[in-house]
């Protein structure tokens, strides 16, 4: 994907899905939060919410990956998930191999947090380093 401009990152998960927002000007991800909703439509609500707030070029969904590079059951959901926004929106979508972004995201907290963190937290937090990964990766054209 060659986009510029704001982009909206997702860890997507059976429950929830985090949310995270980047610019590739600056080249920052930051966690925005966690859409909790198990229902499609819900979800997509919410999705449209943040899409009509940040106005994004385009969308970075993570795929997650077992250790031993063999797909993960959740890969499917992801790229599924991930049609639906291109398809509803009509933005690009990027995939981003999102291994181990949600033990990081645990980490991270735990470093700058001195409350325990809540799920939707570290889904979010998630969501941006899978983002920033994005992001990371523009920069070395």
């Amino acid at each position: 994907m060659t986009v510029s401009g704001t982009l909206i990152g997702f860890d997507f998960g059976e429950r929830r899905i985090g949310v995270a927002v980047g610019e590739t000007l600056t080249g920052i991800a930051n966690p925005l939060g966690a859409i909790e909703e198990t229902a499609n439509d819900a979800r997509f609500a919410a999705i449209g919410r943040i899409v009509d707030e940040w106005q994004p070029a385009g969308f970075v969904v993570g795929r997650p990956r077992h250790s031993d590079d063999s797909e993960h059951v959740v890969a499917r959901l992801a790229e599924k998930f991930g049609r639906r926004l291109e398809a509803r929106y009509h933005l690009p979508v990027a995939f981003v191999d999102e291994t181990l972004s949600s033990a990081e995201a645990e980490a991270e907290l735990r470093r700058t947090r001195t409350r325990p963190s809540r799920k939707a937290d570290v889904d979010a937090m998630a969501a941006a380093i899978i983002l920033q990964s994005f992001l990371d990766g523009l920069g070395r054209g």
